[in-house]
């Protein structure tokens, strides 16, 4: 038995409210290892011994945002601020989903708003003010993120991931000197966050410092691969029957150009194509393409499997994002298929 198994059987030897806060702390504990049936479970438990716990409510909202059932995470968080209307977290939990994947902008600012008038130190500030960010982010608004950008505390957080998402958001609107400083405290404080060393890479490299930017996208690799697939990742030959769909619904031209040509399945682009300058995050790549003025082909295409779900919301969304990426990365290799780039972004990559 387990330490954590140990004390949660003292805990629960101890009586109902014992027994609610070992359900509870076990849940964010099995989530934060990936284990989200298991967070379900005590979530539930937690809430069967008490109805009216808003912190049952918000952690089974997160849950099932994770999970991918955004609608059913939202009516767990609204119900945790209906219980407790001075929750920042799970309003700011709610403003997420409200954002991405619901898409629902004008909420999701209200709901921050509503958040930051009650949000007490950095963390809390950083939080919201991080949301409305995304928020203007997925609308294109540029001019109104750059505003939210200059708004973010620096640093002295107490959780450390703020240090890379608020180094990550000077990053995309342009800062790279802020970026730069905060990305690398990031990676000092997180050590083993790919996500901080990736955007270091992006950062590394919008500066022109191209070894710097190699090292950091090949930590980042390595710590990608330790980490867990999304939870509904599809075993392999599900995911190439996907990705074949996907190929066979391109317009003509585009599936002449990936005639015979030969589709490679793996999970992440390999050290040495990372070391040449390949995005340690790329969805696919498209490889032994004809020569300018010949008709448009692609010999052989990587896939990678991690990378492209990492892209997608759901198992139910992944046919139409990998339609999109494809005529992206078609479109942008051959001049004369360019017209088929599509004009929708969809999720984000």
């Amino acid at each position: 038995m387990s330490d954590s198994d140990s004390n949660l059987n003292d805990e629960l030897d101890r009586g109902p409210m014992d027994q609610f806060s070992a359900h509870l702390d076990r849940g964010w504990d099995l989530l934060h290892r990936g284990d989200y049936p298991g967070a379900l479970l005590s979530a539930e438990k937690s809430l069967e011994l008490d109805a009216q716990s808003p912190e049952a409510h918000n952690l089974l909202g997160y849950v099932h945002a994770l999970q991918g059932d955004a609608e059913e995470a939202l009516e767990h968080y609204k119900q945790a601020i209906a219980l407790d209307d001075s929750f920042v977290e799970a309003m700011l939990n709610a403003a997420e989903v409200l954002i991405h994947p619901i898409h629902d902008f004008d909420a999701a600012m209200a709901m921050v708003d509503e958040a930051l008038d009650l949000a007490e130190g950095d963390d809390e500030v950083a939080d919201a003010l991080l949301l409305k960010f995304d928020a203007y982010m997925h609308q294109g608004k540029r001019d109104g993120a750059t505003r939210v950008a200059a708004q973010l505390p620096s640093g002295g957080f107490e959780n450390p991931r703020l240090d890379f998402l608020v180094g990550r958001a000077h990053f995309e609107v342009g800062d790279t000197r802020q970026a730069l400083e905060i990305l690398g405290r990031a990676t000092e404080r997180e050590p083993e966050s790919p996500d901080a060393f990736y955007y270091l890479g992006l950062a590394q490299e919008a500066a022109g410092n191209s070894t710097a930017a190699t090292l950091a996208f090949l930590r980042a690799r390595e710590l990608d691969l330790h980490l867990p697939h999304v939870p509904w990742s599809l075993p392999r030959a599900q995911f190439e029957a996907r990705v074949r769909a996907a190929m066979a619904r391109l317009e003509p031209p585009l599936v002449a150009a990936l005639a015979s040509t030969l589709v490679l399945m793996a999970e992440s682009p390999g050290v040495e194509v990372v070391a040449e300058g390949v995005d340690p995050r790329a969805a696919l790549v498209l490889d032994a393409t004809s020569k300018k003025g010949e008709p448009p082909h692609v010999g052989r295409m990587f896939v990678y499997q991690r990378n492209m779900e990492r892209h997608t919301e759901s198992p139910t969304t992944l046919e139409d994002d990998l339609v999109r990426i494809l005529k992206a990365e078609l479109a942008a290799t051959f001049e004369s298929l360019a017209s088929y780039a599509p004009t929708d972004d969809g999720p984000d990559a």
